[in-house]
């Protein structure tokens, strides 16, 4: 049993889905392959039966996940102007969170994460020092895919704040100006509160799930 506050079901149906994935990727028999299948339309079925997801949405998402099951990877930057923290308005759910997103393949981490504070805000950064890494899972609400994500403290470069097509608004906020709602599938109050700390703190540790 996980100590993660994800639901059961959740966890079920997430390793379902990894397996049915993995066991495709190396099967080569037509009726395993067909029992694969199955199991991810299971999977589809189970999340969509507890969530606002629609199965034949969720089985496609499924099925375009190809190769050896593995977590994704979500890099975010907190970047600081006069101690106050960067906030992106994420526009396809209206939260607040820092920018970031999901890495690419082939992608070096720490360069990752400065192409999406340029992409969604607009300023040049230089990723210092990995905050935490955490299980993107352990608090609601969940991804659908299992995700580590990894928070990088980043120098302020240059640049101007702006939208793009991902974000509707930038700013800056103290650490008691946090606005709400925050876009909890990617940033918490825990990330917010770690990465003022780091801040402040020049022998900050790594924290790590």
């Amino acid at each position: 049993m996980s100590d993660s506050c994800i639901p059961r079901w959740l966890e079920w149906a997430q390793e379902i889905q990894a397996l049915a994935q993995t066991g495709c990727h190396y099967s080569e028999d037509e009726f395993q392959q067909e029992r694969y299948q199955r199991l991810t339309e299971i999977a589809a079925e189970i999340i969509s039966a507890q969530t606002e997801f629609e199965f034949t949405d969720l089985v496609t998402a499924f099925k375009a996940q190809k190769g050896y099951a593995t977590p994704k990877v979500d890099v975010r930057a907190a970047v600081f102007r006069g101690g106050k923290l960067l906030l992106v308005r994420e526009i396809s759910d209206g939260g607040w969170c820092m920018p970031g997103g999901w890495a690419d393949v082939g992608d070096v981490p720490s360069e990752a994460v400065e192409r999406e504070v340029w992409e969604e805000a607009g300023f040049h950064v230089k990723a210092r020092k990995v905050i935490g890494v955490y299980d993107a899972n352990r608090f609601p609400p969940f991804e659908l895919f299992h995700a580590f994500r990894i928070v990088f403290l980043c120098d302020l470069l240059d640049g101007e704040a702006r939208a793009s097509n991902e974000t509707s608004a930038v700013d800056f906020f103290g650490q008691e100006e946090i606005p709400e709602p925050l876009s909890r599938y990617r940033t918490h109050n825990q990330h917010i509160a770690h990465a003022f700390a780091a801040l402040k703190d020049d022998n900050w540790q790594t924290v790590f799930d």
